[in-house]
């Protein structure tokens, strides 16, 4: 068997983590997931999260015959990607995590590790192999449990000053709505998330299990309760991406997260909404997310294998 270069590749979840051992040209050689257990607190979840990274590495070394090269690790919350700190984050609970130096030791302390926001790292991915793939700016929002934005810039994705680009998700775009997890009110996601969509279908069909899958459904049968709640949101989401791209300018405006599952349902009436609300600023090419869900493990590889080459840069 010979040896073969190949990174490690991570992408935490509140729910779920999903990995992958990734070869230079960003094709996954393995691929598998399993659950985060938040439920068990935020210290077994880091225990999961090292335990995890080292069946890869003993998988990798088994199958290839080498050690990997890096290991890269999307997470979501607050992150000092400096340091390698992952600073907060609600659905997982901790705080303060040293979770780069603690990957590293788990991996036998020499091997390189890059650490990196869930929806950044995504955008890394969408930006570069994906549906941003060539484009000098980008935005990259994913519509999930939440919302949040990937700035992408000339190949690379904008942290911030502090590590908080891009959360676009706490725009408030309806100062008298509801009170949302940071204390304003009318947050764009409280609104326009999956989550929001799929608590207002909800609560319109008398279902408490209603999904935002669900709603997307009703809304394509001509459901006049769905398509209120779809109206709602999307004039919500329209607000907030006018207010973005009035910021930042993107040549494109890529779509993910669950809600994009909807396809046209979704694409059709939100291109609209933002062509009704734009004044002097430019209308971006509104596009689907190609990756899907797997955008944030290659993001991860790809935070690896920058790593590597910004090492040999160095040296």
């Amino acid at each position: 068997m010979s040896p073969r270069e190949y990174v490690i590749a991570l992408d935490v979840g509140g729910t779920g983590m999903k990995a992958a051992l990734i070869g230079p040209d960003n094709q996954p050689l393995h691929e598998t997931r399993r659950a985060t257990d938040r439920d068990r607190g935020p210290e077994a979840v880091v225990e999961g999260i090292l335990g995890f990274a080292a069946e890869l590495r003993a998988y990798g070394v088994e199958r290839f015959g080498n050690e990997p090269s890096a290991a890269g690790v999307a997470v979501p919350g607050i992150i000092d990607e400096a340091n390698g700190i992952a600073v907060y984050a609600a659905n997982l609970g901790w705080r303060d995590v040293p979770l780069r130096a603690l990957l590293s030791a788990r991996l036998g302390g020499a091997l390189p590790v890059a650490l990196g926001h869930d929806v950044r790292t995504g955008g890394l991915a969408e930006g570069r192999i994906g549906a941003g793939e060539g484009v000098d700016r980008f935005l990259f929002v994913p519509l999930g449990t939440g919302i949040a934005g990937a700035i992408g810039i000339d190949g690379r994705v904008e942290p911030g000053a502090h590590g908080s680009a891009g959360e676009i998700g706490h725009i408030s775009v309806r100062p008298e709505g509801p009170r949302c997890r940071c204390g304003q009110r009318g947050c764009l996601e409280m609104l326009a998330s999956a989550a929001a969509v799929g608590h207002a279908w909800a609560k319109a069909c008398g279902d408490p299990q209603a999904t935002a899958a669900d709603a997307a459904k009703a809304v394509e049968s001509g459901d006049p309760r769905a398509l209120a709640v779809w109206r709602d949101a999307l004039d919500a989401l329209a607000a907030g991406l006018v207010t973005a791209l009035t910021l930042l300018d993107p040549r494109t405006l890529i779509i993910g997260g669950g809600l994009a599952e909807a396809g046209d349902t979704l694409f059709v009436p939100l291109r609209d909404a933002v062509r009704e609300r734009v004044t002097f600023q430019h209308i971006p090419t509104i596009v689907p997310a190609a990756l899907g869900d797997a955008a944030g493990c290659l993001g991860a590889g790809l935070l690896a294998w920058d790593l590597l080459s910004a090492e040999v840069a160095s040296r």
